[in-house]
């Protein structure tokens, strides 16, 4: 049974649409627009907050998306990501550095890690991301920095600089509340939904308890993320706290083909993040859907004849195209044709239907032909070129005849 926090499934959609001639290439941009009741955004009580759809990355709601703020350890979800782009050794050993181990008994979310013991990456992500271990953290960060965690670093702010993400800058790798130290609710899902890509990420951060391993012992760990436990849907990702940052999440679920992020920064209270997420999360469930936006087989374009007048041949899309559909977004199909050929055979790729989404790309559709046709004749091609039709040509010598 689905667990939601007072919402209710919105009602049939009205849609409308519009058709736009665009010069050039471009023959034609259709724009649909959502025009149904929906349930107003809910009003969260956290300095920012903000829904995406996990599959294109398009926003859907939120409050203050784009302020830097504080992110605490929800910087882990970066961490991970570097990691996994470089294309890490999972099963390399680490030998824990005594800068790690400093953590240990100062900071409240650590795993207890001594210096010299030797964890394995993937121990290392999964103690980094599911207890949010800072000793942990650290390790990794200084192994893959190349004995610098300061060089890590530079690496998390040049990845953060090549997603485009703006409002974000890092000062280490754990989230200690520093002056420069800060992302938004936006640039967060952002970068959640990069990390969510990588098969050992969404694992990771779906475990509810895990067992990390050194040459001598094992620690149990258990995620800190209390919507694995109580949300049926919930599938990650990241729990985040600290004195300036407050407390904070990053979260995401998955249902019917439909998968949402929501984070939420500086939550009312350590339990109302997961209570705000998870109303985020459902009012992405109950608002929004997948739809196909562009269907098989249907036509979307009438391709003029080459040298034959008033005749046409229909542009039909070779594969549908799903995109998200709800309040507040409009999508539009643009159309780009190429040059008919003389003769075609039916199923022949004439051009392509784009779709966007706010002016976001989510897919395309060759356009193919509906049927075929054959090379006009030469009688064609001569009526074609004479540039008064022949009925105006007799109207105008009619014309002259009574004039005289």
């Amino acid at each position: 049974m689905r667990r939601r926090i007072g919402l209710a499934k919105v009602g049939a959609t009205l849609v409308a649409l519009a058709l736009i001639l665009v010069p050039g290439a471009n023959r034609a941009v259709s724009q649909e627009e959502d025009a149904g009741v929906a349930l107003d955004a809910p009003k969260l009580q956290a300095k920012a907050w903000a829904l995406t759809d996990a599959k294109t990355g398009l926003y859907l709601a939120g409050k203050n998306p784009d302020e830097r703020l504080p992110i605490a350890s929800t910087t882990k979800v970066m961490v991970a990501l570097v990691a996994l782009d470089e294309g890490v050794d999972l099963d390399e050993e680490v030998v824990v550095p005594e800068e790690a181990e400093r953590f240990v008994g100062f900071t409240y979310s650590n795993v207890g890690l001594i210096a010299g013991e030797r964890v394995s990456v993937r121990d290392l992500l999964v103690a980094s991301l599911v207890p949010s271990g800072t000793d942990a953290v650290y390790a990794l960060a200084h192994h893959l920095g190349d004995g610098s965690v300061e060089r890590f670093v530079e690496k998390m702010n040049a990845k953060a600089s090549e997603m485009g993400l703006q409002n974000t800058h890092f000062e280490d790798p754990a989230g200690l509340d520093a002056r420069g130290h800060y992302s938004s609710a936006r640039d967060l899902a952002t970068m959640t939904r990069a990390a969510m890509e990588y098969p050992v990420f969404a694992d990771i951060v779906d475990m509810e308890e895990a067992t990390i391993k050194t040459q001598s012992r094992e620690i149990e760990v258990f995620n800190t993320n209390n919507l694995l436990y109580t949300y049926p849907e919930a599938t990650g990702v990241k729990t985040g706290t600290s004195p300036e940052a407050g407390p904070s999440l990053v979260a995401s679920a998955e249902e019917g083909g439909e998968s949402y992020i929501a984070v939420v920064l500086d939550a009312r209270n350590e339990q109302y993040r997961f209570e705000a997420a998870q109303v985020a999360l459902g009012y992405g469930f109950d608002n929004f859907e997948r739809r196909p936006l562009v269907r098989e087989g249907k036509v979307y374009e009438e391709a003029p004849l080459p040298y034959r007048r008033e005749e046409s041949v229909g542009l039909a899309a070779e594969e549908e195209v799903l995109g998200i559909a709800g309040p507040g977004l409009e999508a539009e199909r643009r159309i780009t044709e190429k040059e008919p050929p003389p003769s075609a055979r039916a199923g022949q790729e004439f051009g392509t239907i784009e779709v966007l989404v706010d002016k976001q790309t989510v897919g395309s559709s060759p356009l193919v032909t509906e049927k075929g046709y054959e090379e006009a004749s030469l009688w064609d091609k001569a009526r074609y070129a004479v540039v008064w039709p022949e009925g105006k040509v007799w109207g105008w010598l009619s014309s002259r005849v009574a004039a005289s």
